[in-house]
């Protein structure tokens, strides 16, 4: 997805895997973005996300796969990581408290909230997958 072999490639690759917040944009059925932050695991190309039920994002991914997530910039307009992709729901994804990785990556902040893994995962049961198609940085 990225070149390693720049520094620009290697540091897209690094804040997708460290960066704790993403902004998730879908489009509604008349066309509108939505766009909203989320937490999100990068793994192999993809973005994992978990999402309640009843939402705007979850009804706009029925009707358009198409999605883009991106990154806070460094505030001068540089540092920026967008990807491209399709997303579905990934029912074959367990839940967020049975993903090591997920829970090692956002355990704290659950803390921080007062919720459990177990908590977050009964209010967030929507696993979305983005496969990334298009990665843009500078």
């Amino acid at each position: 997805m990225f070149d390693d072999s720049t520094p620009q490639g290697r540091r897209a690759a690094e804040r997708l895997t460290k960066e704790a917040i993403g902004w998730l944009t879908t489009v509604s059925p008349g066309g509108t973005p939505h766009t909203s932050p989320v937490w999100f695991l990068w793994q192999d190309g993809a973005a994992l996300i978990y999402s309640l039920d009843d939402t705007a994002r979850i009804r706009n991914l029925r009707e358009h796969a198409r999605v883009s997530l991106h990154l806070d910039g460094d505030g001068t307009g540089g540092d920026i990581v967008v990807i491209e992709g399709d997303a579905s729901i990934d029912r074959d994804t367990p839940p967020a408290d049975r993903n090591a990785e997920y829970v090692s990556k956002y355990g704290w902040h659950m803390e921080s909230h007062g919720w459990t893994p177990e908590w977050f995962a009964s209010k967030y049961p929507v696993p979305i997958r983005i496969r990334a198609t298009r990665a843009r940085v500078w």
